[in-house]
């Protein structure tokens, strides 16, 4: 959500599934994504869950993307608002609800960081992404950074950094996600796919995907036919972050799409199928009856208890949360 995807099918192939898909000719991925969005919706049968989310330092945990470590327990990125900057931090944890924090990452030294992202490649490096602003605000882009292992990460030792410059916006352009690390073999030699933000005409958020090559190259377009997909639900203000998952074999993305301009309230989740190019709004159901939800992140990974789970994280704006459930939501299903 912004504050004040190399799409997996063709534009034209898209959109002759969305047309001669019917009832009797149903896409493939049709019950994998109905079942998805049942997870995302019904927060009051998650297996287990945490509202207004805070690590053990007292930061809240706003916008949260959690990963399974593959050395045990779990990672989160997040950002929380200090003395009016935004700064990322890393946290760890056993359980999924309960964190330790462990450092700032990003936001003191850099300028006003926020909206982060991270995944860990195949050779156990950690891609960081998050949306940096100028020390004194503004100029708005994407920021990488690449730590060697673990505890590189832990210590914040970064082995390599790029700032990406905007491409499709004058303005701003953030709100990052990774779908994708190809290592050939070393970050050196390397291919980042990233989802992202920008500042359509500087006056709404719309979807572009882009290319990190090398950590030394960016290139990316805009993806006009995702934004369709949550314009055709009367989404009239910003489409903005956004996550994927591989369910049931099938792509999926959850998305953000705010349907007045302005209204935290109306900000909403979509369900974006990659292989039809259509999106299915979200009817999330929470135990107090929150009806605003951003910033979406999905996660599969193994809960506690090492069963498959899929783990969701969604901010609630104070618009429209019911009491006790604003700020950042973390809840997951084992499957």
């Amino acid at each position: 959500m912004a504050r004040f995807g190399r799409v997996l099918t063709t534009l034209g192939l898209a959109t002759a599934m969305a047309l001669t898909a019917t009832p009797a000719q149903a896409a493939p991925s049709d019950q994998a994504r109905a079942e998805l969005r049942a997870i995302v919706e019904n927060v009051n049968q998650a297996t287990a869950k945490r509202y207004n989310a805070r690590d053990d330092a007292g930061h809240v945990m706003d916008t949260a993307k959690i990963i399974q470590d593959s050395s045990g327990g779990y990672l989160a990125v997040y950002h929380h608002l200090s003395n009016g900057a935004f700064k990322v931090n890393l946290a760890t944890s056993t359980d999924l609800l309960n964190w330790h924090w462990v450092r700032e990452l990003a936001g003191s030294v850099t300028g006003p960081a926020s909206q982060p992202t991270i995944v860990q490649a195949s050779n156990g490096g950690f891609v960081l992404a998050w949306e940096q602003e100028n020390p004194g605000g503004g100029n708005n882009h994407l920021a990488f950074r690449y730590y060697a292992d673990k505890n590189a990460l832990l210590a914040g030792s970064v082995a390599r950094s790029f700032d990406a410059p905007r491409r499709l916006s004058s303005c701003a352009e953030g709100t990052p996600n990774i779908y994708s690390v190809t290592l050939s073999p070393d970050i050196d030699h390397s291919v980042i796919d990233i989802g992202a933000h920008y500042w359509w005409n500087c006056d709404r958020d719309r979807q572009q995907r882009g290319r990190l090559t090398n950590f030394n190259s960016w290139s990316t377009s805009a993806q006009p036919n995702v934004d369709n997909a949550m314009l055709h639900w009367g989404v009239g203000g910003n489409i903005g972050d956004r996550d994927q998952i591989f369910y049931q074999g099938f792509s999926f993305g959850l998305f953000e799409g705010q349907f007045v301009k302005g209204d935290f309230g109306s900000w909403r989740t979509f369900v974006y199928d990659y292989q039809t190019g259509n999106a299915d709004q979200t009817t999330i159901r929470t135990d107090g009856g929150s009806t605003a939800f951003a910033n979406p992140t999905i996660t599969s990974l193994r809960a506690p208890n090492g069963q498959p789970a899929i783990l969701v994280t969604l901010f609630v704006p104070s618009e429209g949360s019911a009491p006790g459930e604003s700020g950042e939501l973390i809840y997951y299903k084992t499957l």
